[in-house]
């Protein structure tokens, strides 16, 4: 099996997911009818890139956290690979690399990236939680007095 064989079987698992956020998001904004995203205030909503409920997945986000993550494993897989820590088998590489690290070692990054906003927008949201709140007003102080 080549790496990128390996790499499908986890890129198609994260795109299943990520369709999956994107559906419930444009799901919870059809149901905004101006009182709020389920019952949460007007402040949940959003589209699938803005979020929804506090709990949707800001694309754009995902995307310059995307480029900064791949500049460094581009930087620290190279010199990983460099000094010999990792290696390849050179028959199931495609031959594509970036500098001396192979294509498919960037993939990982990729499911990473997208795979954990979009289970963070799938998961439920904890009563009480700040997610969970209807206003915006600030948490009430803890009966200690200091901060919660």
């Amino acid at each position: 099996m080549t790496y990128w064989a390996l790499n499908a079987f986890f890129l198609g698992a994260v795109a299943v997911v990520a369709v999956l956020a994107i559906l419930r998001a444009r799901r919870l904004e059809g149901n905004d009818t101006g009182r709020g995203v389920a019952g949460r205030g007007v402040a949940g909503r959003g589209v699938a890139g803005r979020g929804v409920a506090g709990r949707g997945v800001a694309w754009p986000a995902v995307g310059i956290t995307a480029a900064v993550l791949l500049g460094m494993t581009a930087v620290f897989d190279n010199i990983m690979i460099g000094v010999g820590l990792v290696g390849y088998d050179e028959s199931l590489i495609s031959g594509a690399f970036i500098g001396i690290a192979p294509l498919e070692d960037f993939a990982y990054t990729v499911a990473a990236v997208v795979l954990l906003p979009s289970l963070w927008a799938l998961l439920p949201v904890a009563p009480g939680s700040a997610s969970a709140r209807t206003d915006s007003a600030p948490a009430s102080p803890s009966p200690s007095g200091g901060d919660a």
